[in-house]
């Protein structure tokens, strides 16, 4: 679907009346739309509310990367759950009927704040990780790999280590079939799943406390603001019910931090920004073995990144894709570079 088809649909839910209601507007359309960003999975446009001023952001879903059916409702509930920590944007309305276009909105707050500069602001970063991880949901329900919590349901991998380097092996499959793909690098990404699958064995025991866990992210996922201002944790598209380790491992990754910098920590960094981390939570929760946990979640991390960027390489040209973003299709080509890759490996080894 075109962006135009897109921008056309919207104007129908924005005329809506049950879209209206919920939000308090006038019933004439007086609000401007304008695109904000856009990334891989979703549109969001900024609008002021005619009548308080409060600048609100409506949330276009384009896909899942969970391969859910109701994605932008699942990103509503979780961020319902969240919002008592005081980190995420508010959400105050959703909808996932697909009545005037053929996606999920959801309309939230809009918040303020630049991304995270890793070399300067990681202690407010870490913080807001601290606050999110401390909110304290016990499940009424747990299913085979779900919870259930106030009547929403999350995903809850009972193995979250082989489940990633299961999606692991299912993005990697579009990239091994696509014929155009360089054999050598191939080669390479499969050595590379070879040696993660090796790595279970020597994984470390099951996290003592769960929690609402992000898994995606990266520098531009935070907001972060000035000395006495609060900083935020923005686009939940992968919420999970899982160990607060597997979203530091992924925040301290190398396939995470060169994502939109150049930064890549040492692993001494790595340890003392999980020391950090510990010491904002402040005894919230049951640490222990939280750093040997985040080791666990590292390297695995790194081969979702890789595979998963080697995925979307491949649907990068394919024709007739929603969204494209030039910064990502660079970024792409840097991460399914031989050198790259070797780097990655030299981890995963160790």
């Amino acid at each position: 679907m075109s962006k135009s088809t897109i921008e056309s649909g919207l104007k129908l839910i924005a005329a809506s009346k049950p879209y209206r209601e919920a939000l308090g507007l006038p019933d004439e359309v007086t609000e401007e739309y304008n695109l904000l960003a856009q990334g891989e999975y979703n549109i969001n446009y900024i609008f002021a509310h005619p009548i308080t001023g409060k600048k609100l952001v409506l949330r276009v879903n384009c896909g899942s990367q969970m391969h859910l059916e109701n994605q932008i409702t699942y990103e509503y509930r979780a961020l319902e759950l969240l919002e008592r920590s005081g980190r995420t944007p508010a959400v105050y309305y959703v909808d996932d009927t697909k009545q005037f276009i053929n996606n999920g909105v959801l309309v939230m707050e809009y918040l303020s704040g630049h991304s995270l500069i890793y070399e300067k602001e990681m202690d407010k970063a870490l913080a807001v990780l601290a606050d999110i991880h401390s909110v304290n949901i016990e499940p009424q329900n747990k299913g085979e790999e779900t919870v259930s919590i106030s009547g929403t349901t999350l995903l809850a991998p009972r193995e979250p280590l082989k489940a990633i380097l299961e999606e692991c092996e299912q993005m990697a499959a579009k990239f091994f079939d696509y014929e155009q793909a360089d054999i050598m690098i191939k080669q390479k990404i499969r050595k590379l799943l070879d040696y993660g699958w090796k790595r279970l064995d020597r994984r470390t025991g099951v996290s003592p406390y769960n929690c609402i866990i992000n898994t995606e992210l990266n520098s531009t996922n935070f907001l972060i603001n000035g000395p006495g201002e609060q900083s935020y944790l923005i686009d939940w598209e992968k919420p999970l019910f899982g160990d607060p380790a597997q979203d530091l491992g992924h925040f301290l990754a190398p396939t995470t931090t060169f994502w939109k910098t150049d930064t890549i920590f040492t692993p001494q960094e790595i340890d003392y920004y999980i020391d950090e981390y510990i010491y904002a939570v402040a005894g919230r929760y049951i640490t222990a073995e939280l750093k040997e946990r985040t080791h666990d979640f590292v390297p695995i991390t790194c081969l979702r990144g890789v595979t998963w960027c080697a995925m979307a390489w491949v649907e990068y040209r394919q024709p007739g894709r929603d969204i494209t973003n030039e910064s990502t299709a660079r970024k792409l080509e840097q991460y399914i570079n031989p050198e790259f890759l070797d780097r990655i490996e030299e981890l995963i080894e160790a």
